[in-house]
């Protein structure tokens, strides 16, 4: 297995090679054995341990046996301990669930501050084949199918080659002991009930079913990166960027089917889960949205408007008197001048007198009204939005500077025609919007 092992790391993780990692230790043969190889192949790594506290004095066990692991194999350790289950009551998750957050967390925290490429984990084949089945069992597309990935941007899994049979007989050969986690001998748990009684059975039906379930893994993997080609293709054609938002065009959504099955392919990285809502966007009117814990996806006309969400300090920001610039939320350029001179969207000229301190930079509110620059008499600021087609999002982005209750300018579009400045005013403040 160690020759295996090391063509292995060769081919597939030169990474490995070249610069220093973690090595996930749990205590457990697989974490185990995969420390002693690396330690055989001569590669530069650290261990990193978690202890959960969910098995009381066992947990310390864990913890002591990995210390004096790392002692023997002479490598640097890093050890941190998890309060997994108030973690579990504060954000209302599996114990499973906690325990992978915990830990992911940490390890990459580990990673930036040593200034570490990977964390390897001991991940083997059976793992992935019981992956494979719990994915099956909850209903799942492709991408629940094709197992444990090898490498992502955090993790690197060197073992997924290896059964748990091998890993076993490695460690036995060489006089490698482990710990063994009682827990994983209770079948209350999906995982164990899975390893227990469904996987002998299926690798009793046929000897070489496992082997068969990685080359149809393999066979999936090329599929799904058929399906990932095709799919980026289509969002280099349809997602246009515009600022913070981007827009994609409804009518030429409507053209793949089935319809479902592509708006979760092109949504689901940023976090979607209500698929049958995110469809209806499609056909639903204009101002619907669907909201995942990351990003919204707002129906506007014939567009759909993607955006990440983002927690806004205040929506609220004053300007006193005396300043000659704002550069926050957005960039303005304050001045008294003695003469009007051409105006556009990005400048305007006020009558200074008029204005009430401090001027106040807010968004929309129900009730809204203005004098609209240039027609006669007030106009709904809602109105006026539809008007000029402003987006869901864009209203919402949309910046009014106000003197008290008044709107003294839709910044970058429409000034306030109670603040112009008439024949002979000489206290004029121009106002403009820097991009």
């Amino acid at each position: 297995m160690l020759e295996e092992f090391k063509n292995h790391i060769k081919t597939n993780f030169p990474l490995l090679l070249k610069y220093p990692f973690l090595v996930a230790v749990s205590g457990g043969v697989d974490s185990v054995v995969l420390a002693h190889l690396c330690a055989l192949c001569n590669l530069d790594f650290s261990i990193a341990h978690c202890n959960f506290k969910l098995r009381d004095a066992a947990s310390d066990g864990d913890e002591d046996f990995v210390r004096q692991l790392a002692n023997k194999l002479n490598k640097e350790i890093y050890v941190t301990n998890f309060d997994t289950n108030g973690y579990v009551n504060s954000n209302k998750v599996s114990i499973q669930m906690a325990a992978r957050e915990l830990r992911y967390n940490w390890f990459a925290k580990l990673l930036e501050k040593n200034k570490l490429k990977t964390v390897v984990t001991g991940h083997q084949a059976d793992d992935n084949l019981e992956t494979f089945l719990i994915n099956l069992s909850r209903g799942t597309g492709v991408d629940g199918l094709v197992g444990i990935p090898a490498k992502t941007e955090l993790a690197t899994r060197p073992l997924l080659p290896f059964t748990r049979e091998q890993i076993v007989a490695f460690a036995e050969a060489n006089f490698i002991t482990w710990r063994e986690d009682q827990t994983n001998k209770e079948t209350k748990y999906l995982r164990n009930k899975i390893r227990h009684k469904i996987v002998p059975v299926l690798k009793e039906l046929h000897p070489t079913f496992l082997q068969n379930f990685e080359n149809t893994q393999s066979n999936l993997q090329e599929t799904a990166t058929l399906a990932n080609n095709h799919i980026k293709q289509i969002k280099e054609q349809l997602f246009v960027q515009k600022g913070t938002v981007t827009e994609i065009s409804v009518l030429e959504l409507l053209q793949y089917k089935p319809t479902k099955t592509y708006m979760y392919a092109l949504f689901n990285e940023f976090g979607f889960t209500e698929w049958q809502d995110v469809a209806n966007l499609l056909t639903t009117m204009s101002g619907k949205q669907v909201l995942s814990k990351t990003h919204r996806l707002v129906k506007d006309r014939d567009v759909l408007l993607l955006q990440e969400l983002k927690e806004r300090s205040s929506d609220v920001y004053f300007i006193n008197e005396e300043q000659t610039a704002v550069d926050h939320p957005i960039y303005l350029k304050l001045e008294q001048v003695s003469a009007l001179d051409a105006t556009n969207d990005a400048t305007i000229y006020i009558d200074k007198t008029k204005l009430e301190f401090p001027l106040v930079l807010r968004k929309w509110e129900q009730g809204d009204v203005f004098y609209p620059f240039g027609q006669q008499g007030k106009k709904k600021l809602s109105k006026y939005y539809k008007d000029i087609k402003l987006s869901v999002v864009a209203k919402e982005e949309q910046w009014l500077l106000c003197s008290g209750n008044k709107i003294v300018w839709v910044v970058g579009k429409r000034a306030d025609n109670r603040f112009s400045v008439k024949d002979g005013v000489s206290s004029i403040l121009k106002i403009s919007l820097l991009q």
